[in-house]
C-alpha cells in the first residue's frame, strides 16, 4: 500500500505540474505579447472551468474506467495541450490548451481519489492516504512553474511547453502496473442514476456544504490578501512572502495529519478548522502590518490544510462503492465552480465596501456553518 501509494503521489505531481506550469508560462507569454489583463483572467479561468463542466463526466468514467484508463487518457490529453501551445503559441490555442490540461488533471485528481480510498483497508489507512495524496498538488505548484521559468529564460516558450508535455509521460511511467480496480459490473450493483442525486443523502449535502464553506473561505485568504496588503500599503514581495507561508504551513499540517488522524475523528478535525478559521478571518482586517499577516496566514494556513484529507476520508465512509467517482465529480465540480465564481463575487463586494467587510462576511459564515460539521 505505501510503496504504490508513493508511486502515486509522484505520478499525480508530474500530471498536475503540467498544468501548473502552463499556468505560469501562459500568461506570461499573452503579457509579454501586449494582451491586457482581462484577457489573463479569461484564460487563467478556462484550467478551473474544464473541471466545473467535466467533473461529473469525469465521476462517470472513473466508476466504468478504474484508475489505469482514466490515467492513460489524462496522460495523451495533458501532453497534447502542452505540445499544441509549443506549435501554435497563439491565444486561441493557449486556451485550448488550458481547457485540455485543466480536464486532464480533474480526471486524474478523481480517478486517484476514488482508487486509494477503495485500496485502503481500514479508516485510519484511509486517512493517512488522503493526507499524503493531497500533498501532491503542493508539490506540483513548485515544481511546475520553477521548471518553466528557468527553461523559458533559457530556451523560450515553446522550449518551456515541450517540457511541460514530457512531465506526463513521466507519471505514465511512475503509475505503471498499477491494478486498476474498475467498479462492481451492473449486474452485481445497482445501476447508478445522475449524480445530483446524491444530494439527496443528508450526511453527503452536509459534507459537500462544509468544504464549499472551507474551500471560499481558502478562496477569500488567496484573492483578499493582495487587496488588504495594497490598503496596508505593504510591498509586493511582502504580499507573496505571506501567501507562500500560507501554502508552506498547509503542506506542513498534511504531512503530520496522518498522526494527527489517529488520535481524532475527522468532524472534530473539521470543526475546529471551522471554528479557528472563523476566527482568524474575522481577526485578519485588523493586523497593522506583514508581519501580523504572517503571523494570521500561518495559523489559517495549519487549519486549512487539514480539511481536504479529512471531507475525502469522510465521503469515501458515507458514499456506496459503485458511485464513488460520481461523489467525487460532485465534490470537484462545487469546488472548481467556487473558484470561478466567488473572485468575481469579492472583488465585486470589495470594490464596494473594502477589504475588511468580506473577511467578516465569510468569517461569520463559516462560523455559523460550523454546526453542519457536528452532525457528520
Amino acid at each position: 500500500m505505501k510503496r504504490e501509494l508513493a508511486r502515486l503521489v509522484s505520478a499525480q505531481v508530474c500530471l498536475h505540474s503540467c498544468m501548473t506550469g502552463l499556468r505560469m508560462a501562459a500568461p506570461l507569454m499573452l503579457l509579454r505579447q501586449g494582451q491586457t489583463e482581462a484577457a489573463i483572467g479569461v484564460l487563467l479561468s478556462l484550467f478551473a472551468l474544464s473541471q466545473v463542466f467535466l467533473a461529473l463526466p469525469a465521476g462517470r468514467l472513473s466508476d466504468r474506467w478504474g484508475l489505469r484508463n482514466c490515467f492513460s487518457l489524462s496522460v495523451v490529453v495533458a501532453s497534447s495541450g502542452a505540445w499544441l501551445a509549443a506549435l501554435w503559441p497563439r491565444t486561441w490555442m493557449l486556451s485550448l490548451a488550458a481547457l485540455l490540461t485543466g480536464a486532464a488533471c480533474g480526471l486524474v485528481i478523481i480517478a486517484l481519489q476514488r482508487h486509494v480510498g477503495r485500496i485502503s483497508q481500514d479508516v485510519d489507512e484511509l486517512r493517512q492516504a488522503f493526507s499524503w495524496l493531497s500533498i501532491g498538488p503542493a508539490v506540483s505548484n513548485f515544481i511546475g512553474p520553477l521548471s518553466a521559468g528557468v527553461v523559458i529564460d533559457l530556451l523560450g516558450f515553446r522550449a518551456a511547453y515541450v517540457l511541460l508535455g514530457v512531465f506526463p509521460l513521466v507519471s505514465a511511467w511512475l503509475a505503471r502496473g498499477v491494478r486498476s480496480k474498475a467498479s462492481p459490473r451492473l449486474a452485481d450493483a445497482p445501476k447508478p442514476g445522475p449524480a445530483f442525486e446524491l444530494l439527496r443523502d443528508a450526511p453527503l449535502r452536509r459534507l459537500l456544504l462544509v468544504n464549499w464553506f472551507l474551500s471560499s473561505c481558502w478562496d477569500v485568504h488567496t484573492f483578499m490578501v493582495p487587496i488588504l496588503g495594497h490598503e496596508l500599503d505593504v510591498s509586493a514581495s511582502a504580499i507573496g512572502t505571506v501567501l507562500g507561508m500560507f501554502a508552506l504551513a498547509a503542506t506542513f499540517t498534511r504531512t503530520v495529519l496522518p498522526w494527527v488522524a489517529r488520535r481524532f475523528k475527522e468532524r472534530q478535525i473539521i470543526r475546529a478548522a471551522m471554528w479557528v478559521t472563523g476566527a482568524m478571518l474575522a481577526l485578519y482586517p485588523w493586523a497593522p502590518n506583514a508581519w501580523v499577516m504572517g503571523a494570521g496566514s500561518i495559523v489559517l494556513g495549519l487549519f486549512l490544510g487539514a480539511v481536504q484529507p479529512m471531507v475525502m476520508s469522510a465521503l469515501h465512509q458515507i458514499t456506496p462503492e459503485h458511485r464513488l467517482g460520481q461523489a467525487l465529480g460532485l465534490r470537484l465540480m462545487t469546488i472548481n465552480a467556487s473558484s470561478v465564481g466567488m473572485p468575481l463575487l469579492f472583488g465585486a463586494a470589495s470594490a464596494t465596501l473594502g477589504a475588511a467587510p468580506v473577511f467578516w462576511i465569510m468569517a461569520a459564515s463559516v462560523t455559523l456553518g460550523s454546526h453542519l460539521a457536528r452532525k457528520l
